[in-house]
């Protein structure tokens, strides 16, 4: 027997309450009729099957089947039946009329014989239906039809990881009871529609991993409740929030691998509920220090990598307390890191990589030890760490070691290499071998000179 399963998930528990003296509605707390039951059975069968009689309902304890309110197929549970390879959509589906939740789960698997989403009838259910969640369904083809925009009643619909396609449908706008619409990973095309805008009751909106292009609506910015909004891997482009945002309880933004250009701005930073701000691989541009990030104080994801951004890194940055992960690399910042930036109490990582950052980082070797290589500094060329403040183990991968500055005098002239003095330092001439009382004679002048010249080279190389 396959993994693809169904399960018939019956609101037995509260309607064997009701039998109890606790009745929540009355046209629902009555045995189902035999015609709505003739219906179920077909609609199932439509699923998994002609072979399935209904033997694997659970029954109810106060007598007969009750009205069946929703309705999961896929495999939720190890004990689930098989879906038929040959699934089919069958008309008795639409005249369960309490029917408020309906679920499809790695159910149409089949590319030799995919499906479609029916186009019409779903009007049928617009009294009862509240969720709709079509998930994990590669053999699930076609564009979604414009008939779920009758169900007004609606507050969820997912439709995550098909094989959808076309334009989303601009009625979908219709829908003011949603609060969450996912229409993830599939290969949805277009504009996002304006009449997105008048969903103001969305708490989740993710449109992630399609191909929907152009410019962001307008109305987006007033959705002002908001929680997560995740835009990911699409080709949608121009200024991100052109105008001012009201997104004031945001607490996920993500638009990464998308063709945002403009800069960052100062929408963003009026998200002061924001915990993860992810806006790597977006041509923005833009200048970091310009922006007061002490406004985000709620920030713990911030990844900034691949953005284009200039100037310095901001100390301000070293004042979010909560940040656990920073990311800048692959951008055009510049100047020496602040070291502020170790005494974040909860980062555990932090990248740096691929910029024109220089000098001497000046971070220590328990904050590397820490960090391990979840500390990113690699290609920045004139970037170094101070080769005596740690051991090679803890020393950031990918970072070279700086160079002691050397001057080369007369050696009667008290000349010095580094900070010793050759004829006193003592430490320095018992390094190359020699007594530290004195080097007197052409042959030991040699010698030293020869060490001296090995020295040189391995410091430089």
């Amino acid at each position: 027997m396959r993994s693809n399963r169904f399960t018939l998930a019956v609101c037995i528990l509260c309607l064997g309450i009701w039998c109890c003296g606790q009745a929540y509605n009355t046209e629902e707390a009555a045995p189902m009729e035999k015609a709505e039951q003739a219906a179920l059975y077909s609609a199932i069968q439509g699923f998994v099957g002609n072979w399935w009689n209904g033997s694997d309902l659970y029954p109810d304890p106060c007598g007969g089947l009750w009205y069946i309110t929703a309705l999961s197929i896929g495999p939720f549970y190890e004990n689930s039946l098989a879906c038929a390879t040959n699934v089919e959509f069958r008309p008795q589906l639409f005249q369960l009329k309490h029917l408020k939740s309906l679920s499809f789960f790695n159910c149409f698997i089949s590319l030799r014989h995919p499906i479609t989403i029916p186009g019409d009838k779903w009007e049928k259910l617009a009294g009862s239906l509240q969720s709709i969640e079509f998930r994990s369904n590669p053999g699930l083809i076609g564009q979604v039809p414009t008939s779920f925009g009758y169900l007004k009643k609606l507050q969820s619909l997912v439709l995550l990881e098909n094989g959808l396609t076309g334009q989303v449908p601009t009625n979908i706008g219709n829908l003011t009871n949603l609060n969450r619409l996912v229409l993830a990973g599939n290969r949805f095309t277009g504009r996002i529609p304006d009449s997105f805008g008048r969903l103001k009751k969305l708490l989740i909106l993710d449109l992630s991993r399609n191909s929907l292009s152009g410019h962001l609506p307008l109305g987006l910015g007033g959705l002002a409740s908001l929680l997560k909004f995740d835009l990911s891997n699409n080709q949608l482009k121009g200024k991100l929030f052109a105008r001012n945002a009201y997104l004031k309880n945001l607490t996920l933004l993500d638009v990464r691998n998308n063709k945002f250009s403009g800069g960052l701005n100062q929408p963003i930073l009026d998200m002061h509920s924001l915990e993860e701000l992810m806006l790597s691989c977006n041509p923005l541009g833009g200048d970091i220090m310009r922006l007061d990030w002490q406004s985000l104080q709620s920030l713990v994801v911030l990844d900034l990598s691949n953005v284009g951004l200039k100037g310095e890194i901001p100390e301000s940055l070293s004042g979010l307390k909560r940040l656990r992960y920073l990311g800048l690399g692959n951008n055009n910042l510049a100047g020496n890191p602040p070291p502020k930036l170790a005494s974040l109490p909860n980062l555990n990582a932090l990248y740096l990589n691929g910029n024109n950052l220089t000098g001497v980082l000046k971070f220590s070797e328990i904050f590397y030890g820490k960090m391990g290589k979840r500390f990113g500094a690699w290609n920045n060329p004139e970037l170094c760490y101070p080769i005596g403040s740690m051991t090679r183990r803890n020393a950031p991968y990918g970072v070279k070691p700086c160079q002691r500055g050397v001057t080369l005098l007369d050696p009667n002239s008290g000349a010095k290499l580094g900070d010793g003095n050759l004829n006193n330092n003592s430490h320095f001439v018992a390094s190359l071998g020699f007594s530290s009382n004195g080097i007197h004679g052409l042959r030991q002048l040699i010698l030293v000179d020869t060490s001296i010249t090995v020295l040189l080279l391995n410091l430089f190389l």
